[in-house]
């Protein structure tokens, strides 16, 4: 059995701790028939203010990357001047992160996707950033009928089943039977197929794949493994390392004693991320190194923020799918220039932020008839998963009925100067 089927049917302690969470979480929702929890199918809202929830890390190494997702939303909101006609829009920004897990924390996702789905004001959610939160704050937030954008969780499971997903996906994440969740990224099949394709042109013929215990970690290192699989590149192994390890030096003199040439880092920057490759990188002098989009932002990748060392910059590649102002349409320009004037230079995930909001916005404009009719959830749902060739800075998308975007590229960045440099778009498929 290959390493990646190995890694298909392991469940991780952190994947089962949320599992936990989740049924318990659930448990409350159904049995709690009050406000916001038990609005009417429609979910209706009364009087003439709607608000729009956001959920992101705001602790730790990956907030670098909630607060650019969370300024990319106000510039977007600002731009519309807070406003959908007669509607007042109120942006309330949540915390998913928490001090003591040093990331986005499951007890705190929950609770933000419960107060959001209390109030009787919500029209709508943006988030969350990682996809383990995302599948803890879907099914509250699904129970109340709040559609949901997520600038990034890109795990397969939470929209699709079949290659790529873990059994009861997704269905296990919807109790209504309704959709309610969309996503502006590309999932991590396309992500894949474009890490596989990338390894490839650069010489690699056997990758070492490492996970940390996060649901992102461990579906985007399935995933790889199919797309190698079904591409005929070889996986030497795929392992999970402990997030909370004070060395990785065994780690690392293992698989240099496998022969890999190149090693594939899947993993989001809190879990240890910055050790690992270090420790790797140093023990395999000549390999490639390679890094999914968990680990796109600065706090990876610049050792004045506590990024690997410059040394490894050469040998390192991230892909994210966030693309660079280049291979955006026009539109992104204006996006780019406006958003350093207020927060200066982005991280690669804030035009994700960006057009969530202006998707959302789009969607109340749309099933309020430019803020004519009343406002409900119901329609503002059907309106985020009938998105058809929409013209947006990350290009003309559409959104299918499972919440998927038709956009199929990421972003390939180098690091330079411990800085993230966009190289190149490349396609999935």
């Amino acid at each position: 059995m290959t390493g990646a089927r190995l890694q298909s049917h392991r469940v991780s302690r952190r994947r089962r701790h949320l599992l936990t969470c989740l049924s318990a979480v659930l448990t409350v929702v159904v049995l709690t028939a009050c406000g916001g929890l038990d609005a009417p199918a429609s979910g209706r809202i009364a009087g003439r203010t709607l608000t729009v929830y956001v959920g992101v890390p705001l602790q730790g190494a990956s907030s670098v990357s909630g607060k650019a997702v969370v300024n990319g939303v106000r510039l977007a909101l600002a731009e519309s001047r807070g406003r959908v006609g007669r509607f007042h829009i109120v942006l309330k920004v949540l915390n998913d992160a928490t001090a003591s897990q040093g990331e986005w924390d499951p007890g705190q996702t929950s609770s933000n996707a419960v107060q959001a789905a209390a109030d009787a004001t919500t029209i709508g959610y943006i988030g969350d950033l990682d996809s383990g939160a995302s599948a803890v704050s879907i099914p509250i937030l699904n129970q109340a009928g709040i559609p949901q954008i997520s600038p990034r969780s890109t795990a397969v499971g939470l929209t699709s089943a079949g290659p790529g997903s873990q059994p009861g996906e997704p269905a296990k994440y919807y109790p209504t039977h309704l959709r309610t969740f969309a996503r502006v990224a590309p999932s991590d099949a396309v992500q894949a197929a474009v890490q596989v394709k990338l390894q490839q042109s650069l010489g690699c013929t056997k990758t070492y794949v490492l996970a940390d215990e996060e649901v992102d970690g461990e579906d985007f290192a399935v995933s790889f493994g199919l797309a190698a699989q079904r591409a005929r590149l070889s996986v030497v192994a795929t392992q999970q390392y402990d997030p909370r390890a004070t060395s990785y030096a065994p780690l690392a003199a293992s698989i240099a004693s496998s022969r890999a040439n190149c090693v594939l880092v899947s993993a989001i920057s809190g879990s240890n991320a910055v050790p690992v490759t270090r420790q790797v990188a140093k023990a395999l002098p000549n390999a490639r190194i390679f890094a999914g989009a968990g680990v796109a932002q600065s706090t990876y990748v610049d050792p004045i923020e506590g990024g690997v060392p410059l040394a490894v910059d050469s040998r390192l590649l991230i892909t994210s799918p966030a693309l660079g102002m280049a291979a955006y349409p026009r539109a992104a320009r204006s996006f780019l220039a406006a958003y350093e004037r207020r927060y200066g230079p982005p991280e690669p995930d804030a035009i994700l932020g960006y057009e969530s909001m202006r998707l959302m916005l789009s969607a109340i404009r749309r099933a309020t008839d430019d803020g004519r009719k009343p406002a409900s959830r119901s329609a503002v749902r059907r309106a985020i998963l009938h998105t058809r060739d929409r013209h947006s800075v990350l290009g003309t998308y559409s959104i299918d009925p499972d919440g998927n975007t038709s956009l199929n590229a990421y972003g390939v960045w180098r690091v330079v100067g411990g800085n993230l440099r966009f190289w190149k778009a490349l396609k999935g498929s």
